[in-house]
C-alpha cells in the first residue's frame, strides 16, 4: 500500500486506545469469584497485567465459562460485548478484557495492588504544562490523565516508544507506571529503569503458496460480496503487500495490506492498533524516525474484509468501483488513482493474478 510499504521497522509497540473505567466497590472477600463466558470472535487472550502490551499467558476460546476474581482499571479497549476500561483478573494474577466477558452478576474491584512488585520511584519534572499519561508508549495513544510538576510516580519498568524532546531530556524510553499507563521519561527523574519483559513473538507460519491462497479464498470472496473489489485482486495484493504472509504486519498483526490507524480509530473489522516505530525518508534521502499506528485483526479474513472497506471508503478510488467485475481494470484504476507509487504494481498484482489463476475466485455472486 502506498501509505505504509516501503518502511523499515525498528521496533514494534503494543498500543489500545485507553481512558476511565468504572468497576464495583471492593468487597473484602474475593475468593468465591464471579462466573463469566467469553463472547470472542476467535480466541481471547490472557494477559500478565490489565494491558495489551503486557505478556500473553495463555488464550480462551469463545464460549468459555470461566471464574473472574475480581476487577481493575486498564487500558481501554473495543470488544464484542462492550467497549471499556476494565479488565478482569483471573485466578493467579491473569487478567482478560471485561470487552469480552458476559455475566450477570457485578465483578467487585480489587481490594489489593495488582502486584506486590517493588516499584521505582519516580518525580515529574516540567517546564511545558502538565505531562500526559497515556495508554500507550506513543503520542498516538489516548491520554489517560495529565501530570503535574513535581507530581510523584511509580515506575514498573520501561519500553522504547517515540522520541520525546522534554524537560529533563530527548529519550524513546517510556516508562509503564504501577497501573498500566505510560509516561515519557523525557519528563521524569528517577533512578535506573529496568525493561519490560518483551512479549512472546509468534513466529509467521510457513504456508506454502497454494495453502496460502486457499485460506485467503474465503476472506477475500467476503469483501467482494460486502464492498465488490474482486475477490482475485484482493488475494493477489495481499501475496506482494504481505510476502506471502510473512510480513512483520501480516505475522503479528494478521494486517495483510497495511492499513493504519487514524486517530486511534480502527474501523469495523479491525481489533486494535499496533505503534511502530519507523525510519522513513524524502525524497532527498534525508531519512528520520517516526511512528505509525497498524491496525491489528483477529483472522486473516478480517483483514481482507477491511482492505474491501478501505478501498469502498475512500473517495479516490471511487472510479474504479465501475469495474467490480472486471478485475484488470478494477486494479488497474487503484493504481493510477495512486495506491501505490511502484511503477511496477500493476504488472506485479495482475502477473500473480495470472500464474497462480486467481481469476477462479472471482465467481460474480
Amino acid at each position: 500500500m502506498r501509505h505504509t510499504t516501503r518502511r523499515l521497522f525498528t521496533g514494534a509497540l503494543l498500543v489500545l486506545a485507553a481512558g476511565a473505567g468504572a468497576v464495583t466497590g471492593p468487597l473484602a472477600a474475593q475468593a468465591a469469584g464471579v462466573p463469566v463466558t467469553v463472547d470472542v470472535n476467535s480466541e481471547l487472550k490472557v494477559r500478565s497485567g490489565p494491558s495489551w502490551t503486557a505478556s500473553v499467558v495463555g488464550t480462551l476460546r469463545d464460549g468459555q465459562r470461566i471464574t473472574v476474581d475480581c476487577a481493575v482499571t486498564g487500558q481501554k479497549v473495543r470488544g464484542k460485548v462492550r467497549t471499556t476500561a476494565q479488565w478482569d483478573r483471573l485466578a493467579g494474577g491473569r487478567y482478560v478484557s471485561h470487552a469480552y466477558v458476559r455475566g450477570a452478576t457485578a465483578i467487585p474491584a480489587c481490594s489489593t495492588p495488582v502486584s506486590s512488585k517493588t516499584y521505582i520511584a519516580g518525580k515529574v519534572r516540567t517546564a511545558d504544562g502538565p505531562v500526559n499519561v497515556r495508554s500507550g508508549p506513543s503520542a498516538h495513544n489516548a491520554v489517560v490523565r495529565k501530570a503535574a510538576n513535581g507530581a510523584a510516580v511509580k515506575i514498573a519498568c520501561s519500553v522504547q516508544g517515540a522520541k520525546v524532546a522534554g524537560t529533563v531530556r530527548t529519550t524513546t524510553q517510556w516508562d509503564r507506571l504501577s497501573d498500566g499507563q505510560y509516561i515519557s521519561h523525557a519528563y521524569v527523574i528517577s533512578g535506573t529503569v529496568g525493561a519490560c519483559p518483551a512479549p512472546p513473538v509468534t513466529p509467521a507460519p510457513v504456508l506454502t503458496p497454494e495453502q496460502f491462497i486457499a485460506a485467503a479464498s474465503s476472506g477475500a470472496q467476503q469483501g467482494w460480496k460486502q464492498y465488490g473489489v474482486p475477490a482475485s485482486v484482493t488475494i493477489a495484493q495481499a501475496i506482494l503487500e504481505s510476502g506471502w504472509g510473512r510480513s512483520s504486519l501480516s505475522a503479528t498483526d494478521r494486517n495483510y495490506f497495511g492499513i493504519k490507524c487514524q486517530n486511534g480509530y480502527h474501523g469495523p473489522h479491525a481489533s486494535g492498533c499496533h505503534v511502530y516505530s519507523t525510519t522513513e525518508c524524502d525524497k532527498a534521502g534525508k531519512c528520520f524516525e517516526t511512528s505509525d499506528a497498524f491496525r491489528t485483526y483477529a483472522s486473516m479474513a478480517r483483514s481482507f474484509r477491511d482492505h474491501g472497506h478501505f478501498l469502498r471508503n475512500n473517495k479516490r478510488y471511487a472510479p474504479a468501483f465501475t469495474h467490480t467485475k472486471d478485475a484488470n481494470k478494477f486494479i488497474w484504476t487503484v493504481w493510477k488513482a495512486g495506491y501505490a507509487t511502484d511503477p511496477k504494481y500493476y504488472t506485479k498484482v495482475t502477473g500473480i493474478m495470472t500464474k497462480y489463476d486467481l481469476y477462479r475466485y472471482d465467481t460474480w455472486k
